[in-house]
């Protein structure tokens, strides 16, 4: 047998190994739109269905009552102090942890992915241990006029826990990717740290920070868990858009209820949107990131 024949026999062989049927392969397709069906497509029409059973305007009255009006100002203004905290300390993270050696640096990565390992109710409880009014810490700042638990600092510092690995992990595997070649060329040529920063290494990381900061804006304005322990639940000063759905649904106020979920429901879409617009228009970059 010639070469000319056992090649295209051995590319016949591979396509063989690494292909299926197209019947197996319209099943598989069609199980996963299946099951896409009943755990998302399903419950979301569901929730939108519930929202506007009574009419858009009775969804947007309900919208406009003083509890949901809080509780929608009081989640934008968590994701407004939580996510710039966050990026800042994920640039730092990234910077200290990709641009120099020392010692104890896999210790700190370790505590970056803390947050994803701990039940988000557990994180809540330890912030009531540290600020509530059985610590001294606690009766020290309640004294002083700076409560932390059942407060909104306690929201916000609940969430800062919940969200600070999502910018810091998107960073460092592409920064580590980059190496340092680039900004040791410009400190070499007499640039100054700043400028360094602002003309070659954020240039570089630009997308996979955006990507980040969606993520955890995302998080930030979801997060139930965590910011259920530490709010107190007040009606009007410490509840945050997920923690009013529940309270109006335990209420049996279900288009309320579902009226919020469906603004909280758009703005996961929006962010969902936005990230697969930066994966489509800057998919080598986040390959790279996500390699490691």
């Amino acid at each position: 047998m010639t070469n000319a024949m056992i090649i295209p026999a051995r590319r016949r062989r591979l396509r063989s190994a690494t292909s299926e049927p197209t019947l197996v392969k319209w099943l598989l397709i069609g199980l996963c739109l299946a099951v896409l069906t009943v755990l998302l497509f399903a419950p979301l029409i569901a929730v939108f269905d519930e929202a506007l059973r009574r009419g858009w305007a009775f969804a947007l009255a309900s919208l406009s009552e003083p509890d949901a009006q809080a509780a929608i100002r009081l989640t934008v203004l968590v994701a407004a102090i939580t996510v710039p905290l966050n990026a800042t300390f994920g640039i730092a993270a990234a910077w200290a942890i990709t641009k120099f050696d020392w010692r104890g640096k896999a210790w700190v990565i370790t505590m970056i992915d803390l947050p994803f390992s701990v039940s988000p109710v557990v994180a809540g409880l330890l912030f009531v241990l540290m600020f509530g009014a059985n610590s001294a810490l606690g009766v020290w700042l309640v004294a002083n006029g700076f409560p932390v638990v059942f407060a909104v600092p306690g929201i916000v510092l609940a969430t800062l826990f919940i969200t600070f690995p999502f910018v810091a992990r998107e960073l460092i595997p592409m920064m580590l990717e980059q190496g340092r070649a680039e900004e040791e060329a410009a400190l070499t040529l007499g640039a100054s740290g700043w400028r360094v920063f602002m003309t070659v290494t954020l240039p570089n990381i630009r997308w996979a920070l955006l990507y980040g900061v969606l993520l955890c804006n995302a998080r930030a304005m979801g997060e139930f868990g965590a910011v259920a322990v530490v709010s107190g639940k007040i009606r009007g000063q410490t509840t945050t858009m997920p923690l009013m759905i529940e309270m109006f649904y335990n209420e049996y106020l279900s288009v309320a209820a579902f009226t919020m979920a469906g603004v909280l429901a758009l703005l996961a879409f929006v962010t969902l949107t936005l990230k697969s617009a930066l994966e489509w228009r800057y998919a080598d970059q986040l390959a790279a990131t996500h390699r490691h």
